[in-house]
């Protein structure tokens, strides 16, 4: 998988690409993430990047000619046909069917704005989609662009330990993921829940299924309504609201 970064800040992404899951993906082989700084293509002793947006108003616009020679510099380092994508609060929400199918693709761009944004010539030239991490503002797009590594890389194929690691995290079949504990088996008068300890494995399966339905339904209702429920997740669901003393989602 080769991934290459448009950014004015490439050491802010090779800091938090270092460490951890992706660190250990890049170590192998499986995973190369390279940086392309718009500024590396400014044409003036200042090396300038941006400037004042037409029409008038606040803050500084992302200027054209460097940012596309970076994308196009970035796009020679990337497969054929790999899309470039710009972190922006235009896009669509990224989410884990987004990171599933980034983690398909041969490889991909990023391009991580600044200021109030990126010349819209350059999208409409340039860019093949668009992506935002949520309704929020950041200073720039390096955060959203590593939260996008990360989700993606850990989908590929040998990046995590165990095989079943990815398949079983939150948002994984669509719900958000069950409790988890570790020994001591009592931890200042909290016990770990018995059905964890007694080996039983099917039990096991319903109690974290059950509890994965109850928190997805208490924290987060709208995943639930977009995914649905098959009659026996429905079943559970309900064994869960009784014993929660909460009212059940209705049928």
């Amino acid at each position: 998988m080769r991934v290459e970064v448009v950014t004015l800040f490439p050491a802010l992404i090779e800091a938090g690409l270092s460490a951890g899951v992706v660190g250990r993906a890049q170590a192998s082989g499986l995973l190369r993430v390279g940086t392309e700084n718009p500024r590396d293509h400014a044409t003036d002793a200042r090396r300038t990047v941006d400037d004042r947006p037409f029409g008038g108003g606040p803050g500084m616009v992302l200027a054209p000619e460097p940012l596309a020679a970076a994308i196009r510099r970035a796009r020679t380092r990337l497969p054929d046909g790999a899309p470039m994508i710009a972190l922006s609060a235009q896009g669509p929400r990224f989410d884990q069917d987004a990171a599933r199918r980034l983690s398909g693709l041969p490889g991909f761009g990023l391009v991580a704005g600044r200021y109030e944004g990126i010349d819209q010539r350059v999208v409409d030239a340039l860019i093949d989609e668009e992506l935002s991490i949520g309704d929020y503002v950041l200073s720039g797009g390096e955060l959203p662009a590593l939260v996008v590594i990360d989700a993606m890389a850990r989908l590929l194929p040998g990046v995590l330990g165990d095989l079943q690691s990815a398949g079983q995290d939150s948002f994984g079949a669509g719900l958000l993921d069950w409790p988890h504990y570790t020994r001591p088996e009592t931890w200042e008068g909290r016990p770990v829940p018995a059905v964890l300890t007694g080996g039983n494995h099917a039990a096991i399966a319903r109690w974290r299924l059950k509890q994965a339905l109850g928190r997805t339904w208490r924290m987060r209702p709208d995943l639930l309504a977009a995914r649905g429920l098959l009659p026996a997740e429905r079943a559970l669901l309900e064994e869960f609201c009784a014993e929660a003393g909460i009212e059940p989602p209705p049928a």
